[in-house]
């Protein structure tokens, strides 16, 4: 395997931040990924770049010697984002993209806006369907470039990370599991439960999930299969079930007290919102340019 600046990326910041997790968490990674670049790294070199201790890494004398080298890519690939980001604020051009549900029904509106203004010259076009639809798409070569809610490993797709997100079980307002603030999983089971349907990045979240924690989501009593986070909404404040759900969905019901927020015993439902598209494609300058501007930004920012 050749090296990629995403490797070298990578062990610049376990370097940085001296754990595997915490590189993961800024990477907005799993750490599971993270160690599996460093592994592949290492591999490449036939060295080991880091010493295993039982509460974090340090460079062995190969981490060191690479160390500085990775600082310049990474320095040199920031640079080349900052000049890249002054050339193309007076870029005009079109970006189409499709989007999951969820970030084109209660992300991108929020960052439209901002990224409107800072580029005024750039218009945005959106197709709003499930991941599973933009994957056929982009396999086809219909459509250049995809945000997307769920990890989609197929070898002819390149999926990056932009922003990180989290989902918690959602209650109507007076449900009696709200005297609690963690639900076990076997309270879950005992009442109905609503679901986005098969092929929806949320609901691969939710079951995988689950899985890792040790539970199977067969054992859900699911009432519903809908199509759209605004539908469960409905149905949930309706007190037709519970579900689980992207924070960033709800907080205007949260507000308003007709819905609820708790979270999972043991469970944690985080994911990161990834830009996808094929690996033979040639993306559009607005498409990098929209990316670049997502990762200047935290999702908390555009939420409140």
């Amino acid at each position: 395997m050749a090296i990629s600046f995403h490797m070298l990326h990578i062990f610049y910041t376990v370097a940085e931040k001296g754990t595997f997790s915490a590189a993961a968490q800024s990477l907005h990674m799993t750490q599971p990924g993270v160690t599996m670049q460093i592994q592949a790294l290492e591999e490449h070199f036939g060295a080991k770049v880091f010493r295993r201790l039982p509460k974090a890494v340090e460079l062995t004398d190969a981490g060191l010697a690479l160390l500085p080298f990775a600082r310049k890519m990474v320095e040199l690939m920031g640079e080349t984002d900052r000049e890249m980001s002054r050339f193309t604020r007076e870029l005009k051009g079109r970006l189409e993209l499709g989007t999951s549900l969820t970030i084109g029904e209660y992300i991108l509106p929020r960052l439209i806006g901002p990224f409107n203004r800072e580029f005024p010259h750039i218009t945005v076009s959106m197709k709003v369907m499930n991941t599973a639809q933009i994957v056929e798409e982009l396999l086809a070569h219909t459509l250049t470039f995809g945000l997307v809610e769920a990890e989609t490993p197929h070898p002819d797709l390149i999926a990056e990370p932009l922003l990180r997100d989290e989902l918690k079980l959602v209650l109507p307002a007076g449900h009696e599991l709200m005297r609690q603030e963690r639900i076990a999983f076997e309270d879950l089971c005992r009442y109905p439960f609503i679901m986005r349907e098969s092929g929806s990045g949320t609901r691969k979240i939710v079951e995988e999930a689950l899985v890792r924690a040790g539970h199977s989501p067969g054992s859900l009593r699911i009432a519903m299969d809908l199509g759209s986070t605004g539908a469960i909404k409905s149905a949930v404040e309706a007190g037709l079930g519970l579900s689980i759900l992207s924070v960033s969905t709800v907080k205007h019901e949260v507000a308003l007290g007709v819905l609820a927020l708790r979270e999972v015993e043991g469970v944690r439902f985080i994911r990161s919102f990834s830009s996808l598209y094929h690996r033979t494609s040639l993306l559009p300058l607005p498409a990098v340019t929209f990316m670049t501007f997502i990762r200047g930004h935290e999702l908390s920012q555009w939420l409140l």
